[in-house]
Parts: C-alpha cells; structure tokens; sequence
C-alpha cells in the first residue's frame, strides 16, 4: 500500500514506520520539518503545518490509506496558550486533512484517526466502551470536534477509523518517560488516593490496532486501550516492581495541579475504559496485563 501518515516524527509515529517498513509498504511522512531521518527506512517527507494549511496535494494523490496522528501533546501544562494549541493542532488539522482529501480525484480507501480516551472525561468507577457518551470537559469536547471533522470524510467514500488512545507505554518517550525517573530516584509514588483508573496500552499493541485498521474493513470508534485497565495505586506498585525500586511518596493532588495546572484533573479522575469493539473487531492484543507491558518496555 501507499500509506500517508502523519505525525510521522512523534512516538507512536515512528514506531508506525518502523513496523511498516517491514513490509512492502511505500510511505509518505508529512512533518512540520523535512529535517527529520528515519534510520534506513526508506520515507518520502513532506512539510506539513497542520494548523494554518492543507497538505501538498501530491503528498496525498496516490495515497492507499491516511494514518493521521498529527496534534499538539496534551501531557503538559494547560495554560491557556497551549489549549489553544491542542485544540487547533487536532481540530484544525483534521479539518485541512479532510479538505485537501475531498479535493482528490482518486480517494484512499481508509483514513485511520488518532484520537484519546479524554473524549470520555474523567468517570469514576464507570465501565467505558466505544458506545459510552462523551464527557464535557476541555479534552472531551476537542476530541468530540476532533472525531466529528475526521468522519466528514465518510462523506467522500473513505472507511474513518478512529482509535482512542490511553496511556502509551513505551521505550524511548511516552508516559515512562515522565512517570519513571522518580521511581529510579527512589521517590516515586501513587497519584492522590490512588483509587483512580488509568487505561493504559503497550506501543506495539496500538501501533497494531493502527495496522489491523488498514487491513481489515473494520469502521467507527474503538479504544485503544488494553483489556485490563489499572487502578493508579496498582499501577505505581508494578512500575516500582519492574524498576525494583520502592513507592513510598504519594504524589498530592495540590502538587499536580501546580505541575499541571487543569490537566491535572485527569490525573486524579482517571478513567475505567475497556476496548470492546477493538476486541470485537479481531484485534488480540499482545501486552494484556499491565506486569508484562511494563517488563517488556523496562526489562
């Protein structure tokens, strides 16, 4: 296949690419700079401002299938400056994907969407699925717009995929990148009363959703998220446990909110969500359990 993906540069995207570059794939990267490599994997690259513009019409012309994976990282501070770039990094994105794809005269055939298990909001002890409404807060509401742009594309002929992704484990960025150095540093602890669910997935096995979504005539929304989702209490006890280091200090709520400003609302809240309809649609995940996810990326 010909296979458009962007976002190409960040950590899932290069995963993506490297998994994909096993096969007889020709891909074309789109990034906001063409001063990026991709070890020996051969990738056409193509600059791309997601915010302000379309992308190149040939960067799409011949395109079998679209992985867009294109926004701003929401695991930061939420000042107002940088809610205004998570919103118009996806929203407005997407929007100029879909534009530029009605202008094609020869159409792909799958347009795979990144968007996040924020479309739920923060619920407790509430089992989620594919089928759950959405939430209300900030992140809900910009996947809510997110998601609505992207199956403007149904409109064109196009299967939309679109994956909501929890938290991403893997080797070399993502959520371990953050969460690990105090643990090693023998300081690291459960977030709050540590009661709250966080719906985490291995990289690989999101990478592979993405994959099994190009390849099988699978439409609609499906969380990427592993079966068995972790209480945060539970989940600090089995990162300690792989990087055989203790935890002791529970991070407090009032600590977070001054790291993370209103992010840190879903830190505390968390959510409960299962991948239902991934399941349903053939997908086996690989890392299921949180214990050999955790192995596998810090072994």
């Amino acid at each position: 296949m010909n296979i458009t993906i962007t976002g190409a540069t960040g950590f899932i995207g290069r995963r993506l690419i490297e998994l994909l570059s096993a096969a007889p794939h020709q891909l074309h990267a789109l990034s906001r700079s063409t001063n990026v490599k991709f070890g020996d994997t051969a990738v056409w690259i193509s600059k791309w401002d997601p915010e302000t513009e379309e992308p190149p019409d040939y960067s799409l012309a011949n395109a079998d299938a679209i992985v867009h994976l294109a926004g701003e990282p929401v695991a930061q501070r939420w000042t107002p400056e940088a809610k205004i770039k998570i919103r118009e990094s996806r929203v407005q994105g997407t929007r100029h994907l879909v534009q530029a794809l009605s202008t094609q005269s020869r159409k792909p055939a799958v347009l795979v969407c990144s968007s996040a298990v924020g479309i739920y909001g923060s619920r407790g002890d509430e089992i989620l699925t594919e089928s759950s409404p959405p939430g209300s807060d900030f992140l809900a509401e910009v996947c809510q717009e997110w998601e609505k742009h992207a199956v403007l594309a149904e409109s064109l002929g196009i299967r939309v995929v679109r994956i909501r992704t929890g938290v991403v484990l893997g080797k070399g960025g993502g959520a371990l990148e953050r969460m690990a150095p105090p643990f090693k540093a023998f300081v690291g602890g459960k977030i709050g009363s540590g009661k709250q669910w966080m719906s985490w997935i291995h990289l690989d096995d999101l990478v592979g959703i993405i994959c099994h979504a190009l390849e099988n005539p699978m439409s609609g929304a499906f969380n990427g998220t592993a079966p068995n989702p972790a209480r945060n209490s539970e989940f600090t006890t089995e990162l300690a446990r792989a990087l055989h280091r203790p935890a002791l200090f529970p991070v407090p709520p009032v600590a977070l909110k001054l790291m993370f400003g209103e992010m840190a609302e879903m830190l505390v809240g968390g959510q409960r969500v299962l991948p239902q309809a991934t399941e349903a649609a053939g997908y086996r995940f690989r890392y299921p359990d949180l214990g050999s996810a955790l192995r596998a990326v810090l072994g």
